[in-house]
């Protein structure tokens, strides 16, 4: 680790810079105002620290020694970085960054990203997606929507969804089934469905014929997946049935692009709001926090929007 810098007072560093720059302690006074003998104190101060003169005096002003010249190029550049960066700082747009996972994105948060930003307006919001395991104090967020179990170090978890999963198709491949599907019936169909992990973060097909107990062991196919909006597609285009997350699905099933052809399961898993614990949140944390619980509310007392297995 670095130690500790040895640098001389800032205030030292910025006067002498106004006065080699000017050639005269009276105009550096007059810059930073401070007295001409505020000035030559500083000065004087700043030469005893480094043992020797930084300026020859003269009648009319001063003039740089060969090693005040050195030293004023360096601080000179220094201070102009400093200076720029600040300024750069200065005008940055404030940023509000949400880590989720990408089929949560796609199908619930995009939506409704028009609102969110009219909370905050003149704040930048960043959408950020990982298919990796989530490690909140690891990310640079402000919040994040998280799937699983509610905890993770250091995080201070809000549920906003449990898992509610259910078997969907489209209307086409619906008409193929009697008019109540039995779970044992969808093995005729193939099944679309994301990559098995280890450990398992989701629920799949096994876990669900084993809620209806039925084995599972053959069916007509499956169809794997690497991202979940592909899952989905594949099922609006008729190639198969998929598991839809209940929060993700939901426009899909109002506009009857997807149906239900199965029971619901619900886990004890579901989708976080999350946030750092311990630490202040700022007032544009606030508002979209409060929001995004008030609508997962507001989408929990919404049943007619959420068409039922029957």
């Amino acid at each position: 680790m670095a130690g500790k810098l040895a640098l001389p007072p800032l205030q030292m560093l910025v006067v002498f810079e106004a006065a080699a720059r000017h050639g005269n302690f009276t105009a550096a006074g007059n810059e930073l105002g401070l007295s001409q003998p505020a000035v030559s104190q500083r000065i004087q101060a700043l030469e005893n620290l480094l043992n020797g003169p930084l300026f020859e005096r003269r009648h009319r002003g001063v003039q740089l020694t060969e090693s005040g010249n050195a030293l004023y190029q360096i601080v000179r550049a220094s201070l102009t970085e400093i200076s720029e960066q600040i300024e750069r700082t200065r005008h940055q747009r404030s940023t509000l960054r949400i880590d989720t996972d990408m089929g949560f994105a796609s199908y619930w948060l995009l939506p409704r990203m028009d609102a969110i930003q009219a909370l905050i307006p003149g704040v930048e919001v960043q959408v950020s997606t990982s298919p990796n395991d989530y490690d909140f104090r690891d990310s640079h967020a402000h919040l994040a929507i998280y799937f699983g179990h509610g905890n993770w170090p250091g995080t201070q978890a809000q549920k906003l969804f449990p898992e509610d999963v259910v078997p969907v198709c489209n209307q086409s491949l619906i008409r193929k089934m009697s008019i109540t599907p039995t779970p044992g019936e969808l093995l005729n169909f193939p099944l679309l469905k994301l990559p098995e992990t280890r450990p398992q973060r989701w629920l799949n097909w096994e876990d669900w014929f084993r809620f209806q107990r039925v084995p599972a062991h053959a069916h007509a196919g499956s169809r794997t997946f690497n991202a979940y909006s592909l899952v989905i597609q594949a099922a609006v285009e008729g190639q198969g049935i998929a598991l839809g997350w209940r929060p993700l699905i939901s426009s899909l099933l109002a506009s009857k692009q997807l149906v239900v052809c199965g029971p619901e399961v619900r886990t004890e898993r579901g989708y976080y709001l999350i946030s750092a614990s311990g630490k202040p949140a700022s007032a544009q944390q606030e508002k979209v926090s409060h929001w995004l619980l008030n609508e997962a509310w507001n989408f929990h007392h919404q049943p007619a929007a959420l068409p039922d297995y029957k």
